[in-house]
């Protein structure tokens, strides 16, 4: 019986707000953990059976891969924020057509990608000035990627639809099952087959596909919490416009990210394929640092949305203390965990020392931020749980395209040198820190000045 209430939807507006909040974000947090190791996989197998170049062009190929998913990505959680509101102020009818028109937003959201993505994925990568050494493989990757992108879109806003309910476990199962498909797929299509870069694009995509029906068969299985027939799926104006509007502006910020990505990586890709690497090397590690704090973020969204269409406010701010507690707590034993074994994680992608060294120093800058991050998704996932998901936003714009932008040019021009004739690696790592610090201050004002309560008790009435 405890098994299977584990896995169904969770009632977050009754009992302790620590003990809710961290039955939730647990398994989701596991679950984060496995999609990271599908782009972590991919780096390792690629960088030990194929070289450096190619975990070059895997990295060079995630920020337009990013950019162009991101808006699909705020889909996911607008569905996840309307569906936990719904969900809390119990209406079923509500519920019922949000998820129906949830499904059908992912079908269009597909289709768009398939068309669009193996268009423009070659002059992207030409107009960052990627080396031509690897843009024959960043292309190959990012267009496999792009055809199978379904599987990724139905996977988000399914896996969305599923934790609005508060049901994080079953999106780990899945997610699990997809991941050990990915690692034996990875291996078998590069080592085996020897397909190079290729070979780990197409094991994503088809473990993606797996995840996604698992999470559509598992919906299908909980009609005791709403209806789905064609009367669902059908759009309708109102309910999908009102996803979309929730959910944009979290696209929006996801975008913001990928272009400030994408605008780095010119910088990047200027500094050489050493730099590149040592690159992707930190991204795959941050990646893993940053679970904790995308989970507690993710989970605030959820909790806060379920008690805001429950009208019970008292217990967001409750909750709201006792999740930053959590976060920032677990942020900080990841960060000193870093410090301590970046160079031994690092040696699992390549064994060039000059590789792992540089990397380590510039990993070494970036972990002394992780905990403003912490401070920053919690009270982020609180007001996009309220509604407000204008304000995270409009944060993100400022610390990413004003703020981590004009920091690392202007770092790398003052830091130019013979040995480093276009700046030294070291302004891409200090324009995060600075970023995510300002970011976290920000925050917590925008936090306390309280707009998003505004929001609240609109949704509330």
């Amino acid at each position: 019986m405890r098994l299977k209430s584990l896995f169904s939807a969770k009632d977050m507006t009754v009992g302790a707000p620590w003990q809710r909040i961290a039955e939730f974000a647990v398994p989701m947090l596991l679950g984060n953990i496995a999609q990271q190791l599908y782009n972590t996989v991919d780096s390792i197998v690629v960088g030990k059976y194929v070289g450096d170049n190619a975990l070059a062009a895997v990295g060079s190929s995630s920020p337009i891969l990013n950019l162009l998913l991101a808006l699909f990505v705020g889909i996911s959680t607008g569905a996840g924020i309307i569906i936990s509101q719904r969900f809390g102020a119990k209406d079923r009818e509500g519920l019922s057509l949000a998820i129906g028109n949830c499904i059908s937003l992912a079908a269009i959201a597909s289709l768009i990608i398939l068309v669009i993505g193996p268009m423009i994925s070659r002059p992207m990568l030409e107009l960052l000035d990627t080396p031509a050494s690897i843009i024959d493989w960043c292309t190959d990757y990012l267009n496999i990627f792009f055809i199978g992108a379904a599987g990724f879109i139905f996977y988000n806003i399914l896996s969305g639809v599923l934790r609005g309910m508060g049901d994080s476990a079953s999106a780990l199962m899945f997610l699990i099952v997809a991941t050990i498909l990915n690692i034996i797929l990875d291996i078998w299509f590069v080592a085996g087959f020897q397909m190079g870069v290729a070979g780990v694009s197409l094991a994503t995509v088809i473990a993606q596909g797996i995840s996604a029906v698992l999470c559509f068969f598992k919906l299908m299985r909980m009609r005791d919490v709403f209806d789905l027939n064609f009367k669902q799926l059908k759009m309708r104006k109102d309910t999908a416009l009102k996803i979309v509007k929730i959910g944009l502006p979290s696209g929006i910020t996801q975008a913001i990210f990928s272009v400030a990505m994408l605008v780095v990586q010119s910088l990047t890709n200027s500094l050489g394929e050493m730099v590149i690497a040592a690159n992707v090397i930190i991204m795959r590690v941050d990646g893993f640092a940053m679970m904790p704090n995308m989970t507690f973020g993710q989970t605030m969204s959820v909790y806060t949305g379920q008690n805001v269409g429950a009208g019970k406010l008292d217990r967001v701010h409750q909750g709201t203390k006792q999740g930053m507690i959590m976060a920032a707590g677990l942020s900080a034993a990841i960060t000193v965990i870093l410090l301590f074994l970046n160079k031994f994680l690092f040696g699992f992608f390549t064994d060039t020392a000059e590789l792992i060294d540089l990397a380590g120093r510039m990993m070494r800058i970036m972990a002394v931020g992780y905990v403003g991050v912490s401070v920053t998704q919690v009270l982020g996932g609180v007001m996009r749980g309220a509604g407000d998901t204008m304000t995270p936003m409009w944060i993100s714009m400022f610390t990413t395209i004003l703020l981590r932008i004009p920091v690392a040019y202007g770092m790398a021009y003052l830091t130019a040198s013979t040995a480093w004739p276009n700046g030294h690696p070291f302004s891409l790592s200090t324009s995060l820190l600075v970023s995510w610090t300002m970011g976290a201050v920000i925050t917590f004002i925008a936090y306390r000045k309280g707009k998003w309560r505004k929001t609240a008790h609109m949704t509330d009435k």
